[in-house]
């Protein structure tokens, strides 16, 4: 994240030079208010100028060690603050190695559909770098159809992969021209729980990797017919052991729910107004950084 051409120039250098990266990304899609109001996100693209001056930078800094530097961005703030062609445009010009289009508006936030007619219109647009797209990869078969409809180079996954990662291997095999395999049973998605669950563990250390799995649980289950009280259990879990035990006490054979695969993982809110930064609408040329820009604001988008 970040707004400032020089601010991000030197945290991608930073990253660079400890060698703890292999591909920088910059978010220019996440709407949420916290972010957005400090001109950060889905906002910056709103500054044309300041945009490019924040991808030069990276790019900058991260070419002497080879490092590409990516961008994702969404559609614009809304219907009447249109900004992905020029964005995209503007990416291909500045030496971006790829770029991502979640084709919703900030102001869509997660809600409706996806616009994938926006990817084809960048896609046609932008010809020298890939584009790939974003929005609405529940399953391997809505990714092949996105490339067919729109001839975009890939996607980007979100929140289709949440308690889902087997959802990358049904990609790989849906572009490889094999046949998708069956949505798992219960035990199989419960065997990944608690690699995942101990994963964390191992990484974070016990107390905080398991509570750092708890949001993980329910998206995991979903279109499992286990149960709120399950649900519940799994999300209030306290060590590894409690979570063998309940995984224990469930049935193994159990399928998922006819239609499970599309049901909505993660983030459902919107339509939501876009705050920005007091009269930032009134130059997009204005190459002024927004005030507060250095605040740390993590988010997703």
């Amino acid at each position: 994240y970040g707004s400032d051409p020089e601010f991000v120039g030197k945290a991608v250098r930073a990253l660079c030079e400890q060698d703890i990266a292999d591909h920088i990304d910059m978010n220019f899609g996440c709407p949420a208010t916290k972010v957005t109001r400090k001109g950060g996100g889905a906002a910056v693209p709103v500054k044309r100028n300041l945009t490019r001056a924040i991808m030069a930078a990276a790019v900058k800094a991260a070419e002497p060690f080879g490092v590409p530097v990516t961008c994702k961005f969404r559609i614009g703030i809304d219907d009447d603050i249109v900004t992905f062609i020029e964005t995209g445009l503007a990416a291909e010009q500045e030496g971006l190695a790829m770029i991502a289009l979640h084709a919703r508006t900030a102001e869509q936030h997660y809600a409706g559909h996806a616009r994938w007619d926006a990817i084809a219109q960048l896609k046609r647009e932008v010809r020298t770098i890939p584009v790939l797209g974003n929005g609405d990869i529940w399953e391997a078969k809505d990714a092949v159809q996105m490339m067919q409809q729109t001839g975009c180079d890939g996607v980007v996954v979100g929140r289709g992969c949440l308690g889902k990662p087997w959802l990358f291997r049904d990609l790989v095999d849906a572009f490889s021209g094999r046949e998708i395999q069956q949505s798992p049973d219960l035990g199989f998605v419960l065997d990944v729980m608690l690699e995942h669950a101990e994963g964390l563990m191992s990484i974070m250390g016990p107390e905080f990797g398991i509570r750092n799995f708890r949001k993980h649980a329910g998206w995991y289950l979903t279109g499992y017919p286990v149960g709120p009280e399950t649900r519940r259990a799994f999300s209030t879990v306290a060590t590894h052991s409690d979570m063998q035990a309940l995984a224990s006490r469930l049935d193994r054979s159990m399928r998922l729910v006819e239609g499970g695969e599309r049901l909505t993982r993660g983030h459902t809110n919107g339509p939501i107004k876009v705050v920005l930064p007091e009269g930032y609408l009134q130059n997009r040329d204005d190459m002024t950084v927004p005030d507060d820009d250095k605040v740390a604001a993590l988010s997703g988008g």
